[in-house]
């Protein structure tokens, strides 16, 4: 990784998982010769001063993105119209800004129209995160061997691109370039269903199980659990990406519901030759999932386990 500064000043207008990932990362692999970081909370701005891993906590966005070569959104793709809006004024001729929000069609809907012409807009979006949220939960190698995905605009500056690029990539991203649209798409059947379908279950569960005095809870099996570590996403972000990235997401539910009424009828009909067949292909998805170094081929996803006590 790099060791060389790519920007002279970063800032960073938020800051949760991925905000304070980046602070972390950037920091860890000298990538900025300054970290600034500003949000909306009083409270937040406090515990990233006595985190003490960015060089100045400021008060408001105004002041977070005066003279900073990259400006980063760590919020919610909702507020980042209004947030853009307000810093315009504010930033430096010759910035990039940026953002993190996993739709991306939606972010230059909002935010091209409200920057200035001498800046260059490079929207982003790491692939990368947990269930956890604020100031605490980021960590620096959260983004190492995953995909940040970049969707300039038609005319950006390629000189732009680049330095943002080998800013994720001095990170430990692997770097993708891609269309707004292409990306939405790919990333409705590959992320936002699958928290969909998440949030589905947990709550179809939560409700079954106040009748089975919590016997669903209590016995969850795998495949349950990790839905509900899925479902503990932050719901602020899920709204936003639902509300913001619908036409593909409701696209990919339709050609899902499909494929749900074609096992609905195996089942029903009792045809096992059916049910075997899909079964097996989706296994070789994850399969490849796991080639690719997406996943741990581990048992139990690399999950630890305690020993086995030994008899007296």
């Amino acid at each position: 990784m790099s060791t060389a500064p790519i920007f002279r000043r970063v800032a960073l207008i938020g800051f949760g998982l991925i905000g304070g990932s980046i602070a972390r990362a950037a920091r860890a692999q000298a990538l900025a010769s300054e970290i600034v970081t500003t949000a909306r909370s009083e409270k937040t701005r406090a515990r990233v001063t006595e985190l003490n891993i960015v060089d100045r906590v400021l008060a408001t966005n105004a002041e977070a993105v005066q003279d900073a070569d990259l400006v980063i959104l760590c919020i919610p793709v909702g507020a980042c119209g209004p947030v853009t809006q307000e810093i315009a004024p504010h930033l430096k001729a010759g910035a990039i800004v940026s953002d993190v929000g996993s739709v991306k069609g939606a972010i230059v809907r909002e935010m091209a129209p409200h920057l200035p012409a001498n800046v260059h807009f490079v929207p982003a979006h790491p692939v990368a995160g947990t269930e956890h949220s604020g100031p605490d939960s980021g960590f620096a190698e959260l983004f190492i061997d995953r995909w940040c995905i970049l969707t300039p605009p038609d005319g950006t500056d390629p000189m732009a691109i680049e330095a943002l690029g080998a800013f994720w990539a001095g990170m430990g991203a692997k770097v993708e370039t891609m269309t707004p649209d292409h990306h939405d798409l790919v990333l409705a059947i590959t992320s936002h269903l699958p928290h969909l379908i998440a949030y589905t279950i947990v709550g179809t569960a939560d409700e079954l199980a106040q009748v089975t005095s919590s016997e669903v809870i209590k016995f969850s099996a795998g495949g349950f659990r990790d839905f509900t570590r899925i479902a503990a996403s932050d719901p602020t972000m899920w709204r936003d990406v639902f509300l913001n990235n619908k036409e593909a997401v409701l696209e990919m539910l339709g050609t899902f519901n499909e494929d749900l009424s074609k096992l609905t009828r195996a089942i029903r009909r009792g045809d096992g030759e059916a049910l075997f067949e899909h079964f097996a292909r989706t296994r070789a998805i994850r399969r490849g999932i796991v080639e690719i170094g997406q996943d741990s081929a581990a048992p139990d996803f690399g999950r630890p386990h305690p020993p086995l006590k030994k008899a007296e």
